[in-house]
């Protein structure tokens, strides 16, 4: 029986983490690939473990053995037969759907109640094991579903996505659902005749209910750190990449911390952990605030993070298991964790993007975990408490830091104007008035539009998009007749309709309605223009793949936000679609500058799957024309594009797998 108890445990925990990013995967490119879908996937899959463990307390607590036996077998019968998990196409979003609520909706439909199931286990299984082993203690039992957590998300970058497509994913984690079905089934049903006294009723009446105070606290130290972790992840995928791997980091590191504290109390220290989350904070707010600050490559932002996602975890997770209550009151711990978790997801995922005008929610909570650590530490003290001198310092210091930081955002030495939505953060900046004053517009960290405010220069391509740029080579050298027709995926600033003459027709895909609405008010590139310009709202490639083909001269795909990489649009399905809207002489433009990732070698390979030559075009800044140094892929015809300086055909990459849109892997691309 031990060992039943231990396999479903494992095996559930197991499937509870691995499903996160397979079903991640699965809705990315229904949802513009956006950083924001993964916040959403979270808040989901905390949620739906709060009613998991709300299941687990009240059937627990109010049915008899045998009645939660048969009704759990029967919920898990259900759930088989609602595999696999594949998401229907129904749930593609249109123009003017709210994605958020669109997304949870999608992942109740498909992967609801298996997950929910899943996320009764942990609790649950505890509670069998207490009443069979009277006065045994199970929270072993919750670090080794925390150990098996961490091999499900570390399994899905490293061993899973690199070698399986994500329908043959789907399939594995369906049959180890059913195998787990069997397992928890046969261990309720094995249960029926379990009973809850003497020992039990003696047992809850020594402990007791547990105060609110000791609710209250189990609750923030569960919340704080899921706003920690969702905070994180966001930045590091609206940075980078919204892809499983820089997903699953952040997770994992999150579930070690619960594993170090509720295997031990050896691992948490209160004299380190409080006065370095102390120092981390400042340091955290500097590089998010100024990322020029960072090292160029991967490696650094994503070590800070992990660095700071383990040190506010580890102190509020450490600070749990100190207040960890006697077996009696288990469901009802376990119950208030979800219950914090929770709420750190609907804050991070719901109000924070609706509340806030831009991401403010990680240097906050990060301060909210130096204050609820040290609440911690006065509400349990060691004996005797020696630091209480350090524990007060570092929690003002970090308040003081914070409040300066929130004066800043509030009263900003350089004023902007910014607003944030599912999409992002979006910010405009004037330089200092004068010769040469620019109007930027900046989304995520990273600048993606500039325009000169002088008359004189105001229709002047700037940034990425200059005349020596692969933007500027693509419309020099498909200029054939006396019109040209454009499609340009991400409107950014407008800057694309500086190149447009009176006869052309300009055509813009644009995701996000906030960029729209900024590129129409604060920028002239839109209305100087002499061309016909028509916008379509939405995911490029869905509204592309629902038109007839347009028959474009330059399709130029641009669509990213700061360094992240919207996969969806560079896999081989992608690039159909993009031929199927170009001239047979048409020239497909490609921006992949990035400091983090080498696209190139994925773009040549969705190229060679169509039998096409890519080309690289790279040019350097210019700041006397208010260009920066940029990196395009060019594809289309040799004779039209080598003779342009900077231009050169792009070397094979054999080594490199090419993405569709049920593979895709970082590993490789990473500089």
């Amino acid at each position: 029986m031990l060992i039943l108890y231990a396999g479903t445990i494992v095996l559930s925990a197991f499937l509870l983490f691995q499903v996160q990013p397979i079903i991640g995967k699965m809705v990315l490119p229904w949802f513009g690939g956006s950083a924001a879908a993964w916040t959403i996937c979270m808040l989901f899959f905390q949620v739906t473990l709060l009613l998991g463990y709300l299941y687990s307390h009240l059937s627990s607590r109010y049915l008899a053995p045998r009645r939660q036996a048969w009704l759990h077998a029967g919920l898990l019968l259900i759930a088989a037969l609602t595999l696999p998990i594949i998401p229907s196409t129904s749930w593609k979003p249109s123009v003017g759907d709210d994605p958020a609520f669109l997304l949870l909706g999608l992942l109740a439909a498909t992967i609801g109640l298996p997950y929910f199931l899943l996320s009764t286990t942990g609790p649950l299984v505890q509670h069998w094991f207490a009443q069979e082993r009277p006065g045994s203690v199970p929270y072993r039992l919750f670090a080794l579903s925390n150990f098996a957590s961490l091999l499900g998300l570390l399994s899905y970058p490293l061993l899973f996505e690199p070698r399986f497509t994500v329908k043959e994913m789907s399939t594995f984690w369906s049959v180890g659902f059913a195998l787990f079905a069997l397992f928890c089934g046969a261990l309720a049903l094995s249960g029926r005749g379990r009973s809850t006294a003497p020992h039990t009723l003696r047992e809850d009446a020594m402990a007791g209910r547990p105060t609110l105070h000791d609710s209250l606290m189990w609750c923030a130290l569960a919340a704080v750190p899921t706003v920690v972790l969702m905070a994180a992840t966001s930045h590091l995928t609206a940075n980078i990449a919204p892809v499983p791997m820089l997903w699953v980091l952040p997770l994992v590191i999150y579930l070690l911390t619960f594993i170090l504290c509720f295997e031990s109390a050896r691992w948490y220290k209160r004299w380190i952990f409080l006065p370095l989350m102390a120092v981390l904070t400042p340091l955290l707010i500097a590089c998010t605030s100024f990322p020029s600050l960072m090292p160029r490559g991967i490696v650094w932002p994503t070590l800070l993070f992990s660095v700071c996602i383990f040190t506010y975890c580890m102190a509020c997770h450490g600070e749990l298991a100190r207040l960890k209550p006697p077996p009696a009151q288990l469901t009802a711990y376990y119950l208030m964790i979800a219950t914090g978790g929770a709420i750190g997801g609907i804050f991070t995922g719901l109000l924070a993007p609706r509340v806030f005008n831009d991401d403010y929610e990680l240097t906050l909570s990060c301060i909210a975990a130096v204050c609820v650590v040290g609440a911690a530490f006065h509400h349990r003290p060691s004996a005797p408490l020696q630091r209480g001198g350090r524990v007060k310092a570092a929690v003002f210091f970090t308040t003081l830091v914070g409040v300066l930081w929130g004066a800043n955002a509030i009263w900003p030495t350089t004023p902007s104007i910014k607003a944030r939505n599912f999409y992002g953060t979006v910010k405009i900046k004037d330089s200092e008035p004068g010769a040469g004053q620019v109007r930027q517009l900046t989304h995520g960290t990273i600048m993606h539009g500039r325009q000169f405010l002088e008359p004189q220069k105001r229709r002047w391509p700037t940034t990425y998009y200059g005349s020596n740029s692969g933007a500027g080579i693509a419309i020099a050298a498909s200029r054939s007749g006396s019109s040209q027709h454009v499609g340009v995926i991400g409107l950014g600033a407008g800057t694309m309709a500086a190149y447009c003459r009176p006869g052309d027709v300009y055509r813009f895909y644009e995701i996000n309605p906030l960029v729209l609405d900024f590129a129409d008010r604060h920028f002239s590139f839109l209305r100087d223009c002499p061309a016909t310009k028509e916008v379509a709202l939405g995911d490029a490639r869905l509204v592309l793949d629902t038109e007839a083909p347009q028959q474009f001269d330059v399709l130029a795909v641009d669509a990213f936000s700061g360094d992240s990489v919207p996969v969806h649009l560079l896999t081989t399905e992608a690039f159909n679609i993009y031929f199927r809207h170009l001239k047979p002489d048409g020239v497909l433009a490609i921006h992949i500058s990035n400091r983090y990732l080498d696209m190139a070698p994925v773009v040549r390979r969705a190229a060679d799957s169509f039998h096409r030559t890519a080309f690289l075009s790279q040019n350097m800044s210019d700041p006397q024309r208010g260009t920066n140094a940029s990196t395009w892929v060019l594809i289309g015809q040799r004779d039209r594009l080598v003779p342009y300086a900077g231009v050169q055909e792009l070397q094979p990459a054999p080594d490199v797998r090419p993405w569709t849109d049920d593979y895709s892997s970082l590993l490789g691309i990473m500089k």
